[in-house]
């Protein structure tokens, strides 16, 4: 009896689809394990990225389902999360101490492709991952500011520098090493030395993602970065204006040709809400991104608007995920980092580095 019982249980489970991933409980490999006893069923799910915000969700859906079924008297559900590493290009060696390498890029400047990395790497965080970012625009960094720290790092071995930390992430950028106001009249050659100095010579403690907002283009800089830094997928930033969209898709197409997985689009400044009538408006175009994402087979990860508070609280030094973690804007950037994280849980794993990480239990 029981072996129909569970049976029934995996075939239940089997019609609850991931939103996420897009894949249904089973199929997908969340079901970690089924208890059967009289009747009463026990689940032990376990996503493969962050969903601190989604699991209570998730584990009273899968609750109602298996009680609604006559066969089940009740049902006990755990739902847990647990970030492997994944596989990064062929011939480079994952980073210690670093499970996953999230690249961040779009084909120009003036996207909101760093306030979106900054606001990505907190939304992670917030979902229970632990998170450093990378600021990778050495001719123009930007999240120092917007992440309001200053001041050059320590160092306590005189040989690695540590990462600052500030809303709960570590933070690495040239920017803390130079005057605000001081160009960096470099060659690509010396652009390329100084991130892989910044990626390898920094103190990064036990990170399950690691965002890089790399600098806007898909010019020889942007392509030898990707060529030598190891990246388990990429996110590409765009608006929905064409002219954007035709430089998204040369940033896309760069991941391609050096075998980095694009996870997916994210349209920034979709529409335009009036703060004083609240009238909405398509100010850089309709659809452009999902448009670009489904003539590539890519998946649209979220999109976001043209909000003045967003641009504000960068400028600020606290972000949108950490100045309103209760605002709907906070919600579209918690959706959009569950979206990612979860199309980079299906990629293969790398197994020359298992690290045991588990977030948290709802049951």
């Amino acid at each position: 009896m029981n072996e129909v019982v569970e049976a029934r249980v995996r075939e239940i489970l089997s019609t609850i689809i991931d939103p996420h991933t897009g894949q249904d409980l089973v199929s997908g490999s969340a079901l970690r394990g089924v208890g059967v006893a009289d009747g009463r069923v026990s689940v032990d799910i376990q996503l493969g990225y962050p969903a601190l915000s989604w699991q209570a969700a998730l584990a009273a859906e899968v609750k109602a389902a298996l009680e609604a079924d006559a066969m089940i008297e009740s049902a006990a559900v755990s739902v847990s999360c647990r970030v492997g590493a994944h596989r990064v290009q062929e011939g480079l060696t994952p980073m210690p101490n670093i499970r996953n390498v999230i690249a961040v890029a779009s084909g120009k400047g003036g996207v909101g492709k760093s306030t979106v990395a900054a606001n990505l790497a907190l939304a992670l965080r917030a979902e229970g991952a632990s998170v450093g970012i990378l600021d990778a625009d050495i001719y123009g960094p930007s999240q120092p500011r917007m992440l309001g720290l200053s001041g050059k790092p320590d160092t306590k071995d005189g040989s690695r520098i540590e990462p600052k930390i500030n809303h709960g992430i570590q933070v690495m950028s040239i920017g803390f090493l130079i005057e605000e106001d001081t160009p960096m009249i470099w060659r690509g050659p010396m652009v390329t030395q100084a991130l892989q100095q910044l990626l390898s010579d920094t103190n990064w403690v036990d990170l399950d993602y690691l965002v890089i907002d790399l600098p806007p283009g898909t010019g020889d800089i942007q392509l030898t970065l990707c060529q030598r830094v190891p990246v388990s997928g990429a996110v590409i930033v765009t608006t929905p204006q064409d002219i954007a969209l035709l430089d998204a898709r040369k940033a896309l197409k760069m991941f391609e040709k050096v075998n980095v997985p694009v996870l997916g689009v994210i349209e920034n400044m979709s529409t335009h809400v009036c703060s004083k009538c609240g009238h909405e408006e398509h100010v850089f175009g309709d659809g452009g991104g999902g448009r670009m994402a489904a003539q590539y087979n890519v998946p649209m990860l979220g999109s976001l608007p043209l909000d003045i508070r967003i641009r504000e609280q960068a400028d600020g030094g606290t972000p949108t995920v950490a100045a309103m973690p209760d605002s709907e804007l906070a919600a579209r950037y918690r959706e959009i980092a569950r979206n990612t994280a979860a199309r980079l849980s299906l990629q293969a794993r790398n197994k020359s580095i298992q690290f045991p990480k588990i977030v948290v239990q709802n049951t």
